[in-house]
């Protein structure tokens, strides 16, 4: 672009933008539809990868990360090369090389998560950089285009940067609000990358009366083909899970529920009684031991998963009356349609946030919360703190018992942690697991793995729960008094303000199943 010296307004060299077709309102909508679709592609991008990488908070930095450097090397180069090459040339290509690439993610992704899970990462991060590069490009080659005088800079570049981040805006309230809950992720990579590559078409055939797109068509057909033959597939697609129901072979009645590649729940649709994971059987022994037998409790339970234990206490405790906080409502679906929940078992599921549950509950108005809520192979930070236990404490009668699932590695340090923050909350705190995790086998290294921990106002009877978890084969010991205090050490509280659950939770060589 050149300028006379010592004009005000000077217009453009030859070939000005206003005579190559592209008017105001078709470099908004490119801009709008482009920067839309980086956050499309962002966001579910978390949702494709939480089955192999976890939903935690260093794959969502991850994913965030490569994101923002692909906007960032994609506007910076756009500009570079929109001043080199004629900006009309570069527009079609980059909306059809992302639009492919978009639509091939999901198979391309399953596949190497399958075959090659060494190299997922580097894919992973090619996924969104290539697409998010090229779309981000859009904005300062349109900007290049629209520009015909020093007089309108400031006005063309804000306008454009104010649309830009107005489609932003726009691409992530309609993923996380509309299209997540209505489409698969792979639905919603394949339209996208359909309509990028249409998007495609349609500028070629406006600035140059040609359309080059006709192979990108074909790739992006490839890719939705590829797609429902690819491994990793879900049975359903919730809105926050990957899920799949997987029946027992080695009992006929037997359901495991798996959402993002780990078993959460198992379930026997003719017997609720049966429980197969280890820390179900802790929590049903340390329940059994603090209240009387066949007694009816009213309970809470934070975390629904495939419902086990509330179906538990309902078999064993007729009467009992169990309100479940589940984020997920398509878990709670699947509940209904695959595992058998109906009515008139006294357990009332929502779909809600498991804190917000808490504090629509009365004071004193529950015998029993059980904390059974994970993201990925993690406690949610928010239901971990003082001031989450300090509600917990609220809604319990005087003798009432709060109990939770933990899942740690390594030196503990989360869980450790949990109990201190317990501690501050509760007047009698005791943890069960085996013996090498809770620091009552000092020779044997600690694997990790599942811990309960037990918090209530009134004393444990350590006996009646340790024959409880006997007769249960667990091989779990509890732990209270200076042997737990020895176990928690100099463990840092959690609170709202300082909850680094993530960070506190070692990784381990395997998932671990709830």
């Amino acid at each position: 672009m050149a300028f006379v010296s010592g004009s005000s307004s000077s217009s453009v060299a030859e070939g000005s933008p206003r005579s190559q077709g592209l008017g105001p309102r078709a470099a908004a909508g490119l801009v709008f539809g482009a920067s839309a679709a980086v956050l499309v592609v962002e966001i579910v991008a978390l949702r494709l990868l939480a089955p192999y990488l976890g939903l935690t908070l260093e794959t969502s930095t991850m994913v965030i990360g490569i994101a923002l450097t692909a906007i960032a090397l994609g506007s910076w180069l756009g500009g570079v090369i929109a001043d080199q090459v004629d900006p009309r040339r570069l527009i079609g290509p980059s909306l059809g090389v992302s639009g492919a690439v978009v639509a091939l993610t999901p198979a391309v992704l399953r596949t190497t998560a399958e075959w090659a899970p060494a190299v997922l990462l580097l894919i992973a991060a090619l996924t969104i950089l290539v697409p998010g590069a090229l779309l981000s490009a859009v904005t300062p080659i349109v900007t290049k285009l629209r520009l015909t005088s020093l007089a309108e800079t400031g006005t063309v570049v804000g306008r454009l940067s104010g649309v830009g981040t107005v489609g932003a805006i726009f691409g992530t309230v309609l993923t996380g609000f509309v299209l997540v809950s209505r489409l698969s992720v792979s639905g919603i990579l394949i339209g996208l990358g359909t309509l990028l590559v249409v998007g495609a078409a349609l500028v070629e055939w406006r600035t140059r009366g040609w359309s080059g797109t006709p192979a990108l068509t074909l790739v992006v057909v490839a890719g939705g083909l590829a797609t429902t033959v690819a491994p990793g597939a879900c049975d359903t697609e919730t809105k926050y899970h990957c899920a799949r129901v997987v029946a027992d072979p080695d009992r006929g009645s037997g359901r495991t529920l798996v959402l993002d590649g780990l078993r959460h729940s198992y379930v026997d649709l003719d017997d609720p009684t049966f429980l197969e994971f280890a820390y179900v059987r802790a929590i049903a022994s340390v329940v059994d031991a603090a209240f009387p037998q066949d007694e009816p409790l009213t309970a809470h339970h934070l975390g629904g998963g495939g419902l086990t234990f509330p179906r538990y206490l309902a078999a064993t405790r007729p009467g009992t009356r169990s309100r479940v906080s589940e984020i997920d409502s398509g878990v709670v679906r699947i509940n209904r349609e695959q595992l058998g929940l109906g009515p008139g078992a006294g357990i009332d599921v929502r779909a809600e946030d498991g804190r917000l549950g808490l504090r629509r509950l009365d004071a004193g108005s529950r015998d029993l919360v059980v904390g059974d809520a994970f993201g990925g192979v993690s406690v949610p930070w928010h239901l971990t703190t003082v001031e989450a236990m300090t509600d917990v404490r609220r809604v319990l009668d005087e003798d009432g018992l709060y109990v939770a699932n933990l899942i740690d590695h390594g030196g503990m340090d989360f869980a450790r942690a949990e109990v201190a923050t317990l501690g501050e909350t509760f007047e009698h705190v005791a943890v069960v697991g085996e013996p090498a995790d809770i620091g009552l086998a000092p020779a044997v290294a600690p694997e990790g793995g599942n811990l309960v921990v037990l918090a209530s106002d009134r004393p444990v009877d350590l006996r009646a729960t340790q024959e409880a978890l006997n007769s249960r084969r667990t091989g779990w010991k509890i732990s209270t008094g200076d042997d737990l205090t020895s176990w928690i050490g100099d463990a840092q509280l959690l609170t709202d303000d300082y909850a680094p659950v993530d960070q506190l939770l070692q990784p381990s060589g395997t998932r671990s199943s709830r």
